[in-house]
């Protein structure tokens, strides 16, 4: 399937002939909101990977570690992430080299983790946001792109190199 979007400024707007897939997982805790959001995706047109995470007992390190590696892989072209705060699935999809997650609640910082920071993966709390502001999140998360302008684009190569040499030191880096 192929998606299209559009709004405002700065945005991303996804090729008519570009498939886009979206990787999406949860641990138990957040497996309603995921199965809304996958549900909402596909009917956008996206396609959409899903990441596992069901009702019963699952725990957020695994699914964010199949999330961020869809990502970096380019399996899929971004990722999103849900369990009960949104704090852990972020903890673990960043330690996947390449990701850079954020835990978002409204969609400002939605618009500025992906213009500032180049995040690509969003992890959302389903104790803490409701369906609807979550897919908004989502939605705009998916429509921005990254500033072309220059500082950020800066800050995001000055992390790339801090989780790079950290990565040698460990003997995982380049």
């Amino acid at each position: 399937m192929t998606a299209m979007m559009t709004v405002g400024l700065n945005v991303c707007v996804w090729s008519a002939t570009k498939v886009v897939r979206i990787a999406i997982g949860s641990d138990h805790a957040g497996h309603r909101l995921k199965t809304e959001l996958f549900d909402r995706l596909q009917r956008e047109g996206f396609e959409v990977l899903d990441c596992a995470g069901g009702p019963e007992r699952s725990d957020y390190p695994m699914a964010a570690e199949r999330v961020g590696r869809a990502v970096t892989s380019g399996e899929a072209h971004r990722g999103v992430l849900v369990c009960g705060s949104g704090i852990g699935v972020a903890i673990a999809a960043n330690k996947v080299p390449g990701i850079r997650a954020a835990t978002i609640g409204e969609p400002v910082s939605a618009r500025l983790c992906r213009e500032h920071n180049d995040v690509n993966v969003i992890c959302l709390g389903e104790r803490l946001i409701g369906p609807e502001m979550a897919w908004e999140c989502v939605r705009v998360f998916l429509l921005t792109n990254h500033s072309s302008e220059g500082r950020h684009s800066v800050r995001v190569a000055q992390i790339h190199a801090i989780e790079n040499e950290n990565g040698k030191r460990s003997g995982q880096g380049d």
